[in-house]
């Protein structure tokens, strides 16, 4: 088991050193014209079974997080902590807000599966699916990282990046939460950016 503890601080290390090396660099390039953008269009289907695009979320700030329901430790806790965030906003503010949890495991994150995880964080919370072709287009647009690893008994874990997009009213990328940041730091960064 401790062997086992080692394994996932050694491999959690480096994804976030892989990110840090591939991903932050491309976030300093912003406009669509830029080979470099972070976002672009998607249609994806929410908890609900509705097929929703990037165009449904305008006039809002969108949250996005990458990641996957059967995530161990990062993502409910990265979703925990934008939850407690929306919570500290004033509900206009909540309204300005659109708070989006992007699967990278299509293959397991049904809409049912989306369902019942997005309701334990926050009702607010869209939680979006897709085909795996589509759900490879919009990683691909945010530069996100995302690596299936194989495990005995056929079990899967999905190491993927850690990074929070806050997206500005016109689906613009405006700047990246720190997921390691306190719920009132978060709360404080989404309120400048309103």
């Amino acid at each position: 088991m401790k062997h086992r503890a080692t394994f996932g601080i050694i491999l959690l290390a480096s994804v976030l050193l892989l990110t840090a090396a591939i991903v932050w660099p491309r976030l300093a390039h912003r406009g669509s014209d830029s080979a470099g953008a972070v976002g672009g269009q998607f249609s994806l289907t929410d908890q609900t079974g509705r097929t929703v695009t990037d165009a449904d979320f305008r006039g809002r700030l969108m949250i996005i997080y990458f990641g996957y329901t059967w995530c161990p430790d990062v993502c409910p806790t990265t979703l925990a902590r934008i939850s407690q965030a929306l919570d500290a906003l004033t509900e206009t503010e909540r309204r300005a807000v659109a708070p989006i949890f992007i699967t990278v495991d299509p293959e397991r994150d049904t809409v049912a599966r989306l369902a019942e995880y997005v309701a334990a964080f926050s009702p607010s919370l869209v939680g979006l699916t897709g085909s795996p072709s589509a759900i490879a287009a919009v990683t691909k647009e945010f530069h996100v990282y995302v690596q299936k690893t194989a495990e005995t008994g056929g079990t899967y874990y999905v190491d993927h990046s850690s990074i929070i997009f806050v997206m500005d009213r016109d689906g613009h990328f405006r700047a990246a939460l720190d997921p390691a940041a306190t719920a009132p730091a978060m709360a404080a960064a989404i309120r400048k950016l309103l």
